[in-house]
């Protein structure tokens, strides 16, 4: 009986989304453990890549074997932002860590389309509590990795200074990059960060409430600083779960979200075999990237 190869159902990529982004380590090895070196390289390539796609940063957490961010995509580039951070990363890290292997799990990054302005605040703090819903530290600001302070949303840009670990001093990588936490469309900061930090608190708290009527206590950062790149958690957890493309509160607009990207796969599965069986100039769906980018292929006008 012939293997069957599961392909990855296209993105749709439109322009003005606001996604989730999850990518993790290769076997979850804690190849992003936190370090002066892992923190400054990926801080440098998120701001660079960030600035390089035009990609708006609302919050994000570096993990020991995963990262989160939330962002908003103003000129569909998100597939190219998370390319350019995957590989610079991988390559950066490997060379610091003197290892050659692939340094992320599965096929590519997770982006998960937010319906509205309250999905973007649930996720972010969803981000920003990760290291306290994992039994890591107590609050997510005690966490040594790289962790968006609700205070940076609207505030002056940071200046990232250009690691001297892998890119050369004379090299064609600007020496810094300013990077700036901006609020989702629709808030103003004020009011982003508000909103952020109470939900951040809520989930904390629940956070402290599990921990303690499961008899466990925090590991704490020493513990975490001390672990090697080549562990990986001692409990198993699911594989081959769930993933989602959307997420939203209000039910009927995940619903909607959904009838979207279903209605975009069949237009897309359509033109594609048109194209496949020679029909010339086949049009492809608006959100259509790949081939777009790598071919050229016409696509229809967003609306």
């Amino acid at each position: 009986m012939p293997h069957r190869v599961r392909v990855t159902a296209p993105r749709r990529v439109l322009p003005g989304n606001t996604y989730l982004v999850t990518r993790r380590c290769a076997q979850r090895q804690f190849l992003l453990r936190p370090s002066p070196v892992t923190n400054a390289i990926f801080e440098y390539v998120l701001a660079l890549a960030a600035s390089r796609y035009e990609v708006q940063v609302h919050a994000y957490c570096v993990l020991s074997n995963h990262w989160h961010a939330v962002v908003t995509d103003p000129h569909a580039r998100l597939p190219a932002f998370a390319q350019y951070l995957g590989s610079l990363v991988a390559r950066a890290l490997n060379a610091s860590l003197g290892r050659w292997d692939g340094f992320w799990g599965g096929p590519s990054y997770s982006g998960v389309v937010l319906a509205e302005g309250g999905d973007a605040i649930d996720k972010s703090a969803y981000v920003l509590a990760n290291p306290v819903a994992a039994g890591l530290v107590a609050h997510g600001r005690d966490w040594p990795g790289l962790w968006s302070a609700p205070e940076r949303i609207g505030a002056a840009p940071i200046v990232v200074k250009r690691p001297p670990i892998f890119f050369r001093s004379r090299g064609y990588m600007p020496d810094e990059v300013e990077f700036a936490l901006v609020p989702p469309p629709g808030f103003s900061p004020e009011a982003f960060r508000a909103a952020l930090e109470e939900s951040l608190g809520v989930l904390e708290a629940i956070a402290h409430q599990r921990l303690r009527s499961q008899g466990r206590r925090f590991m704490g950062r020493a513990r975490v600083l001390a672990q090697s790149p080549d562990a990986r958690p001692s409990l198993e957890q699911p594989r081959r779960g769930l993933n989602p493309r959307v997420a939203a509160r209000d039910p009927e607009k995940r619903i909607g979200l959904l009838a979207a990207l279903a209605a975009f796969l069949d237009r897309y599965r359509t033109a594609l075999r048109a194209r496949r069986a020679g029909v010339p100039r086949v049009v492809f769906p608006d959100g259509t990237y790949q081939l777009r980018i790598a071919h050229g292929v016409p696509c229809a006008a967003a609306g």
